[in-house]
């Protein structure tokens, strides 16, 4: 345990902040399976949303949310989404 007040405070920053992006993480997890499970425009919408919240908060890497986001795209168009 920490000993110095700023040292407690910043452990304290740190499990917060960890719960916070353990929760955005969980989002994402969902979005992407519930549009795996029934893909269509509005679930794939979802999903990319959820990765661009989680690049804004910089959770994620912007390429690496690019490259999820387009992978998902294609899994859409393999499946047959009508894409507006």
């Amino acid at each position: 345990m920490p000993i110095i007040k700023s040292a407690k405070k910043a452990a304290r920053q740190a499990t917060k902040r960890t719960e916070h992006n353990v929760e955005i993480k969980k989002n994402i997890k969902a979005a992407v399976k519930a549009f795996k499970a029934k893909p269509s425009a509005k679930t794939l919408s979802h999903a990319q949303s959820e990765y661009d919240k989680a690049v804004k908060k910089d959770l994620l890497k912007k390429n690496t949310a690019a490259r999820r986001k387009s992978a998902l795209h294609a899994f859409a168009k393999k499946s047959g989404v009508k894409l507006a």
